[in-house]
């Protein structure tokens, strides 16, 4: 293209851009890739603030309460968990939409998962009286090709909107079908208040909750186009039935494969793993190293009841380095984002240093990538939890660890 000329005035003639294909989409992909990074980081600023208080109520709810103070503690657990539900189902949402999250597809065991489903919703079905049922037998010999945690978090919605959209006394059932294709198609089947036909189509956009809303039902809107999304990327399909007054069916449909029998080897592992004891048999020594306030309350709070641990804080890196070599601790709690030092580089110190090699390291973290846990935990990490942090996790973490 010939350059523009200038003109007696000094000045370029104005030319017309030509823009290629290419351009577009160029743009496109770097706006979904700092919308990605824009939400990735409101995520993990959000989940700081969010852990303090989870984390403080549920150490109040292992006191005594009144019944108004339990009850106000509830309050705050289920705003609490309602938001983090919503930050992690936003953070998804986007990472799917700009193909950066992370899928382990492999032959999953249908009957398994099921099974881990109905044993999670139980709880919510028994005060409103629903018949749940699941005829999915155990040892069916189906397999799907499909990430086992993201297929059980789709369930687990489907599940769960069942419920809370039944009638008192209603019903709720999981069941499976081959089809001719080789395929499974997984159904969700309640006895709601069915779907307008007129909505049916805005069922699956995001933050729509067809005026449900302006009911006593919580939820957020992004549960139903967060499965849409993750069953599509798991090579599947998804859909809804519904009859006014009757009720509804959603289902999942994805391709069967030949599975492997691992369960044997799943039983062994749980058969072996230590029982829980609410004090350790000795002394030891916790070091945590944390630079939010907040977060090192929380565990103080939580360890104060245990006489024989004594906990040491360090609010940066290198204290904290200097101090495991001080104390020689028997399990380090470390976050991976420190104003002085990376997280990673502190782990990388203490299994390098001959005195500390072998102690047991946890990192907490807002960081919930699942290619980050696994890179830390190759790094010689005993375990890896996120913030929010599940106190009675870590407390099984924690003694699981000195035991060693």
């Amino acid at each position: 293209m010939r350059e523009p000329t200038v003109t007696e005035t000094g000045q370029r003639p104005s030319a017309q851009r030509v823009f290629t294909a290419a351009e577009p989409r160029d743009g496109a992909a770097a706006l979904q890739e700092r919308t990605s990074a824009f939400v990735a980081r409101m995520t993990h600023e959000l989940r700081t603030p969010l852990n303090a208080i989870l984390g403080f109520a549920q150490i109040l709810e292992l006191d005594a309460l009144t019944r108004d103070q339990a009850e106000s503690v509830q309050q705050i657990l289920r705003a609490g968990n309602h938001l983090l539900t919503l930050i992690n189902e936003v953070h998804d949402f986007s990472r799917i939409e700009a193909g950066r999250l992370p899928l382990s597809k492999e032959p999953t065991p249908v009957d398994e998962v099921a099974f881990e489903c109905m044993e999670l919703i139980g709880p919510l079905a028994t005060p409103r009286d629903l018949k749940l049922g699941c005829t999915i037998p155990q040892g069916a010999p189906w397999h799907v090709m499909a990430d086992r945690q993201r297929l059980k978090q789709v369930l687990l919605n489907l599940l769960n909107n069942a419920v809370k959209y039944n009638r008192p006394g209603g019903s709720v059932t999981l069941s499976a079908e081959e089809t001719a294709e080789r395929t499974l198609v997984l159904r969700v089947i309640d006895t709601g208040a069915g779907i307008p036909a007129d909505k049916l189509a805005r069922l699956f956009t995001p933050f729509d909750r067809l005026g449900a809303e302006q009911s006593d039902v919580e939820g957020s809107g992004m549960g139903l186009a967060l499965s849409k999304r993750l069953v599509e990327v798991m090579g599947g399909e998804i859909g809804v039935e519904s009859t006014l007054g009757e009720g509804s069916t959603f289902w999942v449909e994805l391709p069967l494969v030949e599975g492997q029998v691992q369960r044997y080897v799943q039983v062994q592992r749980k058969a072996l793993s230590p029982p829980r004891h609410p004090e350790l048999d000795k002394a030891r020594t916790i070091l945590y190293i944390e630079d939010n306030l907040s977060n090192l309350e929380v565990v103080q709070r939580l360890l104060a009841p245990r006489v024989r641990v004594r906990l040491v804080t360090a609010m940066q890196g290198q204290l904290g380095l200097e101090l495991a070599a001080e104390h020689y601790p028997d399990l380090v709690l470390l976050d991976l984002h420190l104003p002085d030092i990376a997280g990673e580089e502190v782990l990388r110190r203490l299994k390098e240093a001959p005195e500390t090699r072998d102690v047991p390291v946890v990192i907490i973290s807002a960081e919930t990538r699942r290619s980050e846990m696994e890179r830390v935990m190759a790094m010689g990490a005993f375990a890896y939890l996120t913030k929010p942090l599940n106190v009675r996790v870590l407390l099984k973490v924690m003694d699981d660890a000195l035991r060693r």
